[in-house]
């Protein structure tokens, strides 16, 4: 097992290599329970004989939703995978509408999920699936079946070879997984990816991981998405040992108890956490306060390598000790890394959590490639703040004439599931257009500058990039969710979900009555004009047509559930738009 060619090969690799006691941990009421390389081994095969007394035939295609990352479920990826069937993993918070067309469209035979919740999603369409035989539970539920009656089913080992005849026959190329991408717009597209995608970019990625067999790390963001499922193969590779987290309420709680030395994030989780410690920083007082904010002064200005000199290495070291301990003791104590992908960080966030000593890597992919096209490298000098990082090896970035970053690579897609004209529209002479534009430096680092189709002309014939207006202005802490509009107006505007939770103390501090409900909170003049404040500072930094020139705020806040974000937390604009067609009418004065 000296090489991996195919996502099954990893356990198998790890059981050879390193052979841990803890290849997965989860937490089950109080008690973490561990599973080592060798049982789960033995439960990958045991799964996959269970799944061939059920029927399953090579290119049968098993769907997979759960709320929560969990050993079960990474049993039954790797016991599909080895039966020649394909796993398509369906994000948990879509509608019931997007399940019942996933489930039909991609043809899978049977459907296993991790709770009620998704249950009575999944029933409510199941009448509308003619092909789903069956659908199995990860926990006890009731009117389900368990996937404990699939292992039992695999308990007797006498179709092993039969397992193993299955395993022969799938080839690096051949297709391993279908992953629906939430799409702002539209029905979700079968992205289809090979073992060879997926195990191309878990290779390359590798050297960029300063990490040692025998680490830590804590999963919690969504293993349907195709980030953390590489980055899990990744730590599978290296050694590394996985506690799965509860929830994303009980990550601050799993951190302690784990103590991880590395974690995927999103940047939204990194600002929540930035903002809870600055809070925290605001209630001191005295002496603790003022020194607070001098190492977060101080923190802004971090850059990596020693680039500020002796003076500046001396006072961080002051600041780490003193006052960013702190901050790395709440996280577990034992954070070497955080990667971050899905969004744009904002580089203010990079360089106080670099200065804290907990350096974040920003990386940059799409599902469509396996995710990752680039990523930074606290080594050999491959970090550089404001950037993705630089391309991983063998894989090729060109960018356009229109500044579009076209990508070339092992890790580029199949294509999509049954759509030949959308997979032409995206892939031509090898090369994926991104949908993003970018540049790339004089050292190879990317840099992302915004998303192609979201851009858009005011009547005026000037572009507008509204992400760098966005992640610009959401540094404000006034300021929760933001989109820029204008597209065929005059100016460019912006809807603006506030902090609520940031707002009730500013308003405490100031003596400010705000009223009970978040809708009185958004119509109290003082408040309104705070917040105009936040804006004409930001402002400032743009040219004058790029310039946020009037704003709304809404009452709700903006969530998957009510259809505001993608599971991957972007913005979806046309339908954030339509919520708010009576506060776009009112800016632009539209009757």
């Amino acid at each position: 097992m000296s090489k991996v060619t195919r996502l099954f090969d990893f356990p198998y690799y790890q059981l050879e290599k390193f052979n841990l006691d803890i290849a997965f941990s989860t937490k089950y009421g109080n008690e973490w329970v561990n599973t080592s390389s060798q049982e789960y081994v033995d439960k990958v095969n045991q799964f996959s004989r269970g799944l061939l007394r059920l029927g399953i035939q090579p290119n049968d295609k098993i769907a997979a939703i759960t709320n929560t990352n969990r050993t079960e479920w990474h049993i039954a990826d790797i016991g599909i995978l080895q039966t020649g069937a394909q796993n398509v993993p369906i994000y948990p918070t879509i509608s019931e509408e997007d399940y019942e067309y996933i489930l039909n469209h991609s043809g899978a035979s049977y459907c296993f999920v991790s709770d009620d919740d998704i249950l009575e999603k999944l029933n409510a369409v199941k009448q509308n699936i003619p092909n789903l035989k069956e659908v199995y539970s990860f926990k006890d539920l009731k009117g389900v079946k368990n996937w404990n009656e699939v292992l039992e089913l695999g308990k007797d080992d006498s179709n092993q070879n039969e397992v193993e005849k299955r395993k022969e026959a799938v080839k690096p190329d051949d297709l391993a997984t279908i992953i629906y991408t939430s799409g702002t717009t539209g029905r979700p597209k079968g992205v289809m990816l090979s073992h060879d995608n997926i195990v191309s970019n878990v290779l390359a990625s590798e050297e960029r991981v300063p990490l040692d067999s025998g680490d830590k790390a804590l999963s919690f963001l969504p293993i349907c998405h195709i980030f953390e499922r590489m980055v899990v193969y990744l730590y599978q590779y290296c050694g590394i040992k996985i506690y799965f987290a509860e929830s994303i309420d009980k990550i601050s709680d799993n951190l302690k108890e784990v103590k991880p030395h590395v974690m995927t994030v999103v940047p939204r989780l990194l600002e929540k956490v930035y903002d809870k410690i600055y809070a925290k920083g605001a209630e001191l007082s005295g002496i603790k306060k003022k020194l607070f904010f001098w190492a977060i002064e101080l923190g802004h200005k971090f850059q990596p390598y020693d680039a500020n000199g002796g003076w500046y290495k001396f006072k961080l070291g002051i600041a780490r000790k003193l006052v960013f301990s702190k901050w790395q003791k709440g996280l577990g104590g034992n954070l070497k890394i955080m990667v971050s992908g899905s969004a744009a960080l904002q580089p203010r966030l990079s360089r106080v959590f670099g200065a804290a000593n907990i350096p974040v890597m920003e990386g940059y992919g799409l599902t469509e490639t396996s995710p990752v096209i680039a990523v930074n490298d606290q080594n050999n000098r491959g970090w550089k703040i404001g950037t993705v990082g630089k391309m991983l090896p063998g894989v090729d970035v060109k960018i356009a004439q229109d500044g579009e970053i076209l990508c070339k690579g092992p890790n580029v897609m199949i294509g999509y599931y049954k759509n030949e004209e959308k997979t032409k529209e995206v892939v031509n002479d090898g090369y994926f257009h991104t949908g993003d534009i970018g540049e790339i430096d004089n050292e190879g680092f990317l840099k992302i500058t915004d998303r192609k189709k979201e851009m858009f002309k005011t009547s005026g014939g000037k572009y507008i990039a509204p992400q760098l207006i966005e992640n610009l202005m959401k540094q404000s802490r006034f300021i929760e969710q933001i989109m820029v509009m204008g597209e065929g107006e005059k100016m460019p505007t912006a809807l603006i979900q506030p902090n609520f939770e940031f707002i009730q103390e500013w308003a405490k501090r100031h003596g400010v009555a705000l009223g009970d409900s978040q809708k009185e909170m958004i119509a109290n003049p003082k408040l309104i004009e705070r917040i105009q404040e936040e804006v004409d500072l930001y402002n400032k930094k743009f040219g004058h047509w790029e310039q946020i020139k009037r704003f709304e705020l809404t009452p709700d806040e903006w969530s998957i559930e009510e259809g505001h974000l993608t599971p991957t937390l972007k913005l979806k604009r046309r339908i954030i738009k339509e919520k708010y067609i009576d506060l776009y009418n009112k800016i632009y004065e539209h009757k």
